[in-house]
């Protein structure tokens, strides 16, 4: 049995609930092909396919028109031991054409090869023009019914559990980019209510570049590769994202967030997540509230730093969906408290003088607390992840009752861009009928025939009013569950303007800056001078100084310095706002679970101490890897890394349970990481070089043992912040994770005086 977590702090009854849920044993090590081990020589015996591992799951069984079926998910999968044509045909040989004789014409009765080929031809859909590259995850929602006051969603009353499904994105990149990239993420979650699906669709951060949707194709294209050239991929960093944002002043706000630590997450599940509108809530009794969604992470917002996310889009593009799917594989499996800031529905919509459907601002917590209305967790990998991951369809406008929209021109640009693209994507009308989109309620909606029409109609009256069959499918009523808008009163002249709260484009951008620690501002201070310095037009860097400056004239003094150009003067005053805590990612301790573990050690090791070290990583809810001069065995332990193939990026600690010397591969025609070893080395060179990462990452950093070596030829102070020598490796555990707790040791890098 695993030890509790001991520095995982207790959790409420209904945490415990949702993770009672029957899941599955967890992998001690996550991210094994499949659920057997394959044998050395090719198997000729015939059998059924492999079962899916035990942390992966398919979408629930659910016919087109959202009848449960009673299947078992497997029903949903292919069968049988034999290879059959798409007609279910058993086939004797894949490998060969049929042709005339060994040397002739292929045969264009080779009805084998023809399905293949056609079929391999069209494997490929569009991906999506933004969003292409994600990660998916199934889960459970569980309510705590504190909202229950302010909507009448079903899925909201206290203690009703919904099954979810979560994709995580990046916004820029094509689906073959890195993770790691610095871009906004996408968040959407699909709440599969017995009221039908909504869709809540989100980033991570809370407001957006623009403030009306008729400018969504502009922001897109500039942040997209020049078409040119079709470079570079996945980047901000260029030309054309700079000169629109810069000109576009209403975007500050957002490219302040994506060049904070937020724009690189450490991980999915260490990502909040927000609603970015204003959303009107409904309750029984039919009166309004507006409010703004928020997903809180239980294991605290992290983020790497922006040399690590560098490296990683090299060692490990897929770092983020590894990421994700390791931890829940592993048991780790996250969890995100949903959250509601509330206001009242005034005929202004505003609240304390922010505009509420202006997506380019915030209300800060410390003005309306985020107040937790339900638990998500995430347990259960997708099996097939163009069936599910790729296929998911989500729309803002998938509402259920008790929730409705605001006159915010973004999401009125939102709730026909997401529809549309369906239908180029996912080949027509009836893409709700794809499995993973199909709804957990009943469907009677007179919709016929269409591309990819799964669903067996009956009837032969699909309109409204009929009597053939026999009136059926009725109207409901609000007391019948049925989805009721708000009346809202509208009027006004017909005009492409904005209102006048919307002209305020520095204040909200100077708040988070101010709200921003020391270490997050210099990171900060990095990130525009990175982006800029890889511009080629001077005239885009001095104007987007020119936004800096109104600012703050640090963070302008600072970039300009480091681009070579003189600091302009702001074009208006500064405001003064409050500081808002909550926008800081540093200060607060925070659970380890699923947090990755290097463990360098070779033969001279106590090999027991290490058997000991690894156990308690274990049972504390994280994942050891060994790292070790070759790959097999290290006595009696298995080896998951070697000094070849391990990179400091992969480990959110490392821990040395001795000083290995070098190993037989250690030089630079065979590993570059070696470099010119000198003669007196006596520690590994690849050792000593993740040392060095780990300690400039500010990342923990523990040692027993010899191990005063090895941090002795990295130039480690033994004393500096962050690092733990000790005589067991135990002891020197615990340390270690009390500092991860903090998830970095900022204090190891003291920032400049006039950042602070």
């Amino acid at each position: 049995m695993s030890e509790p977590n001991p520095i995982k702090s207790a959790v409420d009854k209904v945490v415990d609930a949702v993770t009672e849920h029957g899941h599955p044993p967890k992998a001690e090590i996550p991210g094994v092909p499949n659920s057997e081990p394959p044998s050395l020589d090719q198997p000729t015996e015939p059998r059924e396919p492999l079962p899916p591992k035990p942390d992966q799951t398919g979408p629930d069984t659910f016919s087109p028109t959202g009848q449960p079926t009673g299947a078992d998910q497997a029903a949903m999968a292919q069968g049988g031991a034999f290879l059959t044509s798409a007609q279910g045909v058993r086939l004797r040989d894949t490998d060969h054409s049929l042709k005339a004789g060994p040397r002739g014409p292929v045969l264009l009765q080779d009805f084998h090869l023809r399905e293949k080929i056609m079929h391999f031809d069209h494997e490929r859909i569009p991906e999506r023009v933004v969003h292409a590259r994600g990660a998916a995850a199934h889960g459970v929602f569980r309510s705590y019914g504190t909202a229950a006051n302010i909507t009448r969603a079903a899925f909201l009353a206290e203690g009703v559990e919904t099954p979810v499904f979560v994709r995580f994105s990046t916004v820029l990149g094509s689906r073959g980019s890195a993770d790691t990239v610095r871009d906004t993420r996408g968040f959407a979650t699909k709440f599969y209510t017995s009221e039908g699906v909504y869709d809540l669709v989100g980033n991570n951060i809370p407001v957006f570049f623009i403030q009306d949707g008729i400018k969504f194709p502009d922001v897109i294209h500039a942040g997209k590769p020049h078409p040119d050239r079709e470079i570079p991929q996945a980047q901000s960093a260029h030309d054309t994202f700079w000169d629109f944002v810069s000109l576009h002043t209403e975007a500050t706000h957002h490219t302040l967030w994506n060049m904070s630590d937020r724009g690189i997450p450490r991980s999915y599940r260490m990502m909040e997540g927000f609603g970015v509108h204003t959303f009107r809530l409904v309750n029984a009794e039919g009166a309004t509230t507006l409010v703004k969604f928020h997903w809180k992470p239980k294991l605290g917002v992290h983020s790497l730093t922006w040399e690590e996310a560098q490296m990683i889009s090299g060692v490990d593009p897929d770092y983020h969906r590894r990421d994700l799917a390791d931890a829940i594989e592993a048991g780790a499996y996250p969890q995100w408290e949903l959250g509601v800031q509330v206001f009242p529905d005034t005929p202004d919509q505003m609240f304390e003088g922010i505009d509420l459907l202006d997506p380019t601002k915030i209300v800060p917590e410390e003005l309306a607390p985020v107040q937790p209305i339900g638990l998500m967790e995430l347990n259960r990998n997708p099996s097939n992840y163009f069936a599910e991951t790729e296929q998911v369809a989500f729309h803002a406008g998938h509402l259920v009752p008790g929730i409705d929209v605001t006159d915010d021109p973004l999401l009125a640009a939102r709730l026909f861009s997401y529809l549309d693209t369906q239908l180029t994507r996912l080949g027509g009308p009836n893409f709700p009928q794809i499995p993973i989109n199909r709804p957990h309620a009943p469907v009677n909606d007179m919709l016929r025939d269409g591309f990819h029409q799964d669903a067996v109609h009956r009837g032969v009256a699909p309109y409204k009013p009929n009597s053939l069959d026999g009136g059926c499918p009725f109207h409901a009523g609000a007391g019948e569950g049925a989805y009721v808008e708000v009346p809202a009163e509208v009027a006004g002249r017909k005009v492409r303007e904005a209102p006048a709260s919307y002209a305020d484009h520095f204040s909200q951008a100077r708040l988070f800056w101010l709200s921003m620690s020391p270490v997050e501002r210099e990171h900060i201070i990095d990130a525009y001078t990175f982006e800029l310095g890889k511009c080629y037009e001077q005239a885009v860097k001095e104007r987007q100084l020119r936004v800096l400056a109104n600012i703050d004239p640090v963070l302008c003094r600072e970039v300009a310095q480091g681009l070579g150009l003189p600091a302009p003067e702001p074009s208006e005053p500064l405001a003064e706002p409050m500081p808002s805590r909550a926008l800081s990612q540093v200060g607060r301790e925070w659970p380890g679970d699923g947090r990755i573990i290097g463990i360098v050690a070779d033969d001279s090791c106590d090999l027991a101490s290490v058997g000991a070290v690894r156990q308690a990583v274990l049972a504390a809810g994280m994942v050891p890897l060994i790292i070790a001069p070759k790959g097999g065995m290290l006595g009696t332990l298995p080896v998951q890394r070697t000094f070849l193939t391990a990179r400091s990026v992969e480990f959110d600690a490392l821990l040395l349970a001795g000083a290995p010397m070098p190993g037989k591969d250690a030089y630079g025609a065979r590993d570059a990481k070696a470099g010119n070893r000198l003669a007196d080395e006596v520690v590994d060179p690849r050792v000593v070089l993740m040392v060095m990462e780990v300690y400039r990452h500010a990342k923990a950093i523990g040692g027993w043992g010899t191990a005063v070596r090895a941090l002795a030829q990295a130039g480690v102070p033994e004393q500096a912040p962050g690092v733990v020598v000790g005589d067991d490796g135990e002891g020197v555990l615990r340390g270690v994770m009390g500092l991860m707790s903090l998830h970095r040791a900022w204090d190891r890098f003291p920032p400049a005086a006039d950042v602070a």
